[in-house]
């Protein structure tokens, strides 16, 4: 009997393992860097060590930021709503919050990595992930259909909470640069949370219908509310959870270890600096933007703009205040005001989003559109 308890017990272990790779290696990489991290990164001027070290740290936290997703994801299922929607925006969040911390509190610093991250996020989702969710959906299933009340009350609150944090410190002359006072920064704080805080009542309990498609039966619409994925496996609240926490103590850790090469190789090539907001982007914004295009291509549009839309507004209803916080704490500088380049460009990805989502039907066309914009903005990095 013994014999068998233990096998059953290996054949459990194995799969387990298995589906969490990430963590081990993510562990292993962790305890590597503590123990020879100063000595590696002092090495960087080497091209080839400096290569294999960036694409190491890269990809192992992209790995484990899937993973966070993931395990959000069954939490989301197993508590259903709101508790669910909460866990995912905070995984998603927390990742995005510990990856600029670590790049601002590194080196001399970088008091515009949080605005030029936000602002990528933002052209990544409102752009390239819808652009291309749309695109290929369209493509694929001609036209469309999407909860027109969910898509505008994301876009309500993202299109002001937007301008106020990334615009207007442009224009505020209480403080030196595009930067914000201290009871400017926690007046804006307060707002965003607050506003984020009511908008979060309204999509888990008084409003949810506007965030399910049309005609959706009721245990469909349950399970794309809690953005469940067919092939999502669920265990137990206390596994997830456990899990999910494991995977954010390496990231914490690494995305400070990744923040170094970071900074050396920007410096070296002589990159523009907005060019380090979009690699933390990438990094935070993977997992869900593979999650949208894969929803589109299910004909789940209202899925794929639950998932976008959402994505965006968290970024800059939690983001913004979690980065002023630290400033705040820390003493160090942060700057939030675009350029004009940027700015306009900001202001016309929100008004193409706001027609693209005017009325309850998308097609390949506006999907077209959003990623020219997309391109427009990779472009003004280098040529702004």
């Amino acid at each position: 009997m013994s014999s068998l308890q233990s096998l059953s017990d290996t054949s459990k272990t194995i799969p387990l393992i298995r589906r969490e790779w990430p963590l081990c290696v993510s562990v292993v990489s962790a305890i590597l860097f503590i123990v020879f991290g100063k000595v590696w990164l002092a090495q960087l001027a080497n091209p080839l060590w400096f290569t294999i070290l960036t694409a190491w740290l890269f990809g192992v936290i992209l790995s484990s930021a899937f993973a966070v997703v993931r395990h959000a994801e069954s939490l989301a299922v197993t508590f259903g709503e709101p508790s669910g929607t909460l866990i995912l925006t905070l995984s998603a969040i927390t990742i995005e919050v510990l990856m600029i911390s670590a790049v601002m509190l590194t080196g001399e610093g970088k008091p515009a990595i949080a605005r030029d991250t936000m602002f990528a996020v933002l052209m990544i989702i409102l752009n390239g992930t819808v652009g291309l969710s749309l695109l290929l959906g369209g493509l694929r299933h001609h036209e469309q259909t999407y909860n027109f009340h969910g898509a505008n009350a994301f876009l309500a609150l993202i299109v002001p909470l937007a301008v106020l944090g990334l615009v207007l410190p442009t224009y505020t002359v209480s403080s030196h640069g595009s930067t914000l006072s201290p009871f400017q920064s926690i007046f804006l704080s307060v707002m965003c949370i607050g506003l984020y805080g009511i908008f979060l009542i309204s999509q888990t309990s008084y409003h949810r219908d506007y965030f399910i498609a049309p005609d959706l039966p009721p245990e469909e619409a349950a399970r794309e509310l809690a953005h469940h994925s067919e092939d999502l496996t669920v265990h137990s609240a206390h596994y997830h959870s456990i899990l999910l926490v494991l995977y954010l103590i390496p990231i914490a850790f690494l995305a400070k270890k990744l923040a170094v090469p970071i900074e050396f190789g920007m410096h070296k090539m002589g990159a523009p600096q907005a060019l380090g907001g979009l690699i933390v982007a990438v990094i935070i914004l993977s997992p869900e933007a593979m999650s949208a295009v894969r929803a589109a291509l299910k004909n789940q549009l209202q899925r794929a703009i639950n998932i976008s839309l959402g994505t965006a507004l968290s970024t800059i209803g939690l983001t913004i205040p979690a980065v002023l916080v630290i400033g705040l704490v820390t003493g160090k500088i942060v700057v939030l005001g675009l350029p004009t380049v940027d700015m306009i460009l900001l202001l016309l990805t929100l008004a193409v989003s706001s027609l693209t989502f005017s009325g309850n039907r998308t097609n390949f066309l506006q999907g077209a559109i959003h990623l020219l914009l997309f391109l427009a903005y990779l472009t003004l990095i280098f040529e702004g």
